[in-house]
């Protein structure tokens, strides 16, 4: 007789597991309008520091200019603190907060 072809004797007791993955919470990376830095400065700033193309640089000024604030990028923590830090180095004012 084949191991397949053995009668069962016992039950087997399957165990559940958790498959939900865990995500990492996301943040918010947010550009404001200022009135220290010139549009061209924000741009090239967008650009060096998210590696943005330019027309989607001049969108993210033009937005944070006319609304007051832009949505740059939703990243893990640690990527946005450090893109935030980034902009402020650049003399931008950026904020992050929890997506």
């Amino acid at each position: 007789m084949a191991v397949c072809d053995a009668p069962q004797t016992g039950t087997v007791k399957v165990e559940e597991t958790d498959t939900k993955q865990r995500l990492m919470p996301r943040y918010k990376i947010l550009l404001h309008n200022d009135d220290h830095n010139d549009m061209v400065h924000v741009i090239r700033s967008l650009i060096q520091v998210f590696r943005m193309e330019a027309q989607e640089a001049e969108q993210k000024m033009w937005e944070a200019h006319k609304t007051g604030v832009a949505l740059c990028r939703i990243e893990s923590r640690e990527v946005a603190e450090l893109r935030q830090e980034q902009l402020q180095a650049c003399s931008l004012t950026a904020t992050i907060e929890p997506e």
